[in-house]
């Protein structure tokens, strides 16, 4: 018996197909399903649209497929609510960006503005298990989970009395605020955010990047005075906000990185804490400083392996110096197999080996640790060394059982046209999904291209 066939020129079925597609929570389909012409203001089965379903659900990405789609996030419902004003209710700062739609400042008028701000700092201020309380009249502990917010970060789910919130109004009142062009305080901000020290959490990523659109002197103030606060959590959010400022740079017109980048080479010699300061060093070194390679030789020895795996990217400069590439081959031998990872990888930069980089990373693909042998085995690769003692070591991984090394092995035999090279990718063996576009594939296309009887 075959399936019925939808004509997607037809109203009614291409709007029944996208009421399934939401129902089924397939945001691709949801997408589809709207550029075949589907109504994205089409109702569901409860007779509300199907925006609210998504929103019910927690299912920001069909929410977001509906809005972007032309889905009316405000259309008022018959209890007075609208579908972005029950995001705003369940506590998803993921839900709420996607229903949010363009613009709002300009499209939402500011009555109804106001409102959506006033119910995220109710349930901020009242906290999300008494609201379960108060509003089912149910005593005793609210259950808690932890889940996947967005692809990024996470947040609790508090369920209670039959009914499941997110514990995000604080992300959600921060992150309104910004679109509504609301500027609260920094220190106010910060309190939102310290409760959460997770830079995955929700609320705690909300207000780093909130905070990180913020410009006037006094914000820059308030913010750098975090530096020298007697809790870690604060000088740790702060070194989150700098790395939110280090990003959004790469999409905004913003002169002052060059305040920022000092104030972070100040800052990396005198942080107490050992975890701060790897934060601190991580955001530091995605800059070009002249200090940095002094700063790595001051933490070589540090005794938190966080600190220490921050140093390599601090003598990574070209060329590299003598002095730091002593260190580097020193910290090959580190105790923590992080640190080791992470030398194989900066001792590749440049492609050009020195003799002593070479045999470092010979001696690391020898590493206890099957993470340093592929880090060393990828830096090898795709090094310019051509001599056999490379060759042969990267060879050898054929007979390693981690099919990525042996795929490794193969690839860094194609771009060397070495003759064992198909040899290689036989024993590399069938590869699963997600090998589509590898590059280590495609080599083995390339290779043959260029060896094929004929080829010049």
């Amino acid at each position: 018996m075959t399936a019925p066939q939808h004509d997607l020129r037809n109203p009614d079925d291409v709007n029944a197909q996208l009421v399934a597609a939401v129902m089924a929570k397939d945001s691709r389909a949801v997408q589809a399903r709207l550029q075949d012409g589907a109504d994205p203001n089409t109702s569901g089965p409860d007779g509300l649209p199907l925006l609210c379903t998504a929103v019910g659900g927690f299912d920001h990405e069909t929410a977001g497929a509906l809005t972007d789609g032309g889905a009316d996030s405000g259309v008022v419902l018959p209890d007075g609510t609208t579908p972005l004003l029950r995001a705003v209710d369940l506590g998803s700062p993921a839900l709420v960006g996607a229903t949010l739609g363009k613009d709002p400042r300009m499209r939402i008028a500011e009555a109804e503005r106001q409102r959506l701000l006033d119910l995220a700092r109710a349930w901020y201020e009242r906290g999300e298990a008494e609201e379960l309380r108060r509003r089912t009249g149910t005593s005793g502990p609210a259950t808690r989970r932890l889940v996947n917010d967005d692809e990024y970060t996470d947040i609790e789910e508090v369920s209670l009395g039959g009914l499941t919130v997110r514990a995000g109004h604080s992300g959600v009142l921060t992150d309104l605020e910004r679109a509504f062009g609301v500027l609260a305080p920094v220190p106010e901000l910060v309190a939102r955010a310290v409760p959460y020290p997770d830079e995955l959490h929700a609320n705690w990523s909300a207000v780093s990047y909130a905070l990180a659109f913020r410009k006037s002197p006094q914000a820059w103030s308030d913010l750098t005075a975090l530096r020298h606060h007697p809790d870690p959590v604060h000088r740790r959010l702060l070194a989150a906000v700098l790395s939110s400022r280090h990003f959004l740079a790469n999409f905004h017109d913003r002169p002052d990185i060059a305040q920022d980048v000092e104030f972070l080479a100040q800052w990396a010699r005198d942080e107490p804490d050992g975890e701060v300061l790897a934060r601190v060093l991580d955001v530091y070194t995605d800059y070009a400083h002249p200090d940095q390679e002094a700063i790595g030789f001051r933490y070589a020895g540090h005794p938190d392996p966080r600190v220490r795996r921050e140093v390599p990217y601090c003598l990574i400069g070209t060329p590299r110096s003598e002095p730091a590439t002593t260190t580097l081959l020193a910290l090959a031998r580190d105790p923590d197999s992080l640190v080791r990872c992470v030398v194989a990888q900066v001792l590749a930069h440049p492609r050009e080996l020195t003799p002593a980089d070479r045999e470092s990373l010979l001696a690391l693909l020898q590493d206890p640790d099957p993470d340093v042998r592929r880090r060393a085995a990828e830096s090898l690769s795709s090094s310019h060394d051509r001599t056999a003692p490379v060759t042969d070591a990267l060879a050898a991984l054929l007979d390693e059982e981690d099919q990525n090394l042996r795929l490794e092995a193969a690839y860094a035999l194609a771009v060397r046209d070495d003759p064992r090279t198909d040899e290689a990718y036989e024993r590399v063996g069938p590869l699963g999904p997600g090998f589509e576009h590898d590059h280590r594939v495609s080599a083995h296309w390339h290779y043959k291209a260029r060896n094929r009887p004929g080829t010049t």
